[in-house]
């Protein structure tokens, strides 16, 4: 009884600003359940972003109990990454992805054999790790030095607007963007720029916090992000409002079916996707061809 009344007080809080959203007019974005222009909700990402950087890797551990890098292994696995490939980081200034795929074709070349052309297509390996924001991509070369990845000119660190990319069309083997998608002004642009940039035969993936449909998980989970997760980046970040905007974020994302939709619409085949843990999170993926 006491979780169904702590549920429905959420459900007061959070329906009259959805609702206040679902009116938004072609120059207004949300940002969290707040109704803010376009370019006001840029600048409060980015203030968001530079909050937590410093904390980033921590908070992740806390709040995901450490499941936030199995969920990045899962991504790593489903790209199959190969020595010689091209790749495309998107919003992954703290590295944590471009690492594994570097450590995924270090470990393959460790077990091949070692001849002429295996080592050539190492030094052609190639993983462009794109961020918008200066202060991720700075804790991101931290840690590449930290693992003594600093010199490795397999990674190549690029602020970047993930709606207007500068790489070249039909450029890049493989694309990831994890827990970044839900932050961008127009999903539309960024799934479009990633065909553009995408090889034919390119792969996209795509892992974002998402929606939990089985019942009483919902309402648990509910609970422990609107109470707990603002609490916790209080606690150890000192900054409950960007925790706020982080769980209202994820309410506003698309579903798994709708995005699912949308990655085909921006022309990607094969488009599927994997929830885990009941929802917490999801993989999609989809093709270029």
């Amino acid at each position: 009884m006491a979780l169904r009344l702590v549920n429905s007080k959420l459900q007061s809080q959070i329906l009259p600003m959805l609702s206040s959203t679902s009116l938004l007019h072609s120059h207004a974005t949300s940002f969290g359940f707040k109704e803010v222009s376009e370019e006001e909700k840029s600048r409060l990402v980015g203030h968001v972003f530079s909050n937590v950087a410093s904390n980033y890797d921590l908070m992740n551990d806390l709040m995901s109990g450490g499941l936030h890098r199995l969920w990045k292994d899962r991504l790593v696995s489903k790209l199959n990454p190969f020595p010689g490939m091209k790749h495309l980081d998107v919003a992954g200034g703290t590295g944590d992805v471009a690492f594994r795929i570097l450590e995924t074709i270090n470990s393959m070349k460790r077990r091949a054999i070692q001849d002429s052309l295996n080592d050539s297509l190492h030094e052609e390996t190639r993983i462009f790790i794109c961020d918008i924001n200066p202060n991720m991509l700075s804790v991101g070369k931290k840690r590449a030095l930290e693992r003594g990845l600093g010199e490795d000119k397999s990674l190549t660190w690029v602020e970047g607007d993930a709606e207007a990319l500068s790489f070249e069309d039909n450029s890049m083997d493989g694309y990831t963007i994890a827990f970044g998608i839900r932050n961008v002004t127009h999903i539309e642009k960024v799934l479009a720029e990633a065909y553009r940039v995408l090889k034919p035969g390119g792969r996209f993936l795509c892992l974002e916090l998402s929606h939990v449909e089985v019942p009483l998980f919902k309402d648990l989970y509910d609970l422990y992000s609107f109470s707990v997760i603002p609490a916790l980046g209080e606690l150890v970040a000192g900054d409950r409002a960007s925790y706020q905007y982080l769980v209202e974020s994820i309410r506003r994302f698309p579903p798994q079916e709708k995005f699912a939709s949308m990655i085909a619409d921006a022309g990607f085949q094969k488009v599927e996707y994997e929830s885990l843990v009941g929802g917490v999170v999801a993989i999609h993926s989809g093709l270029k061809f």
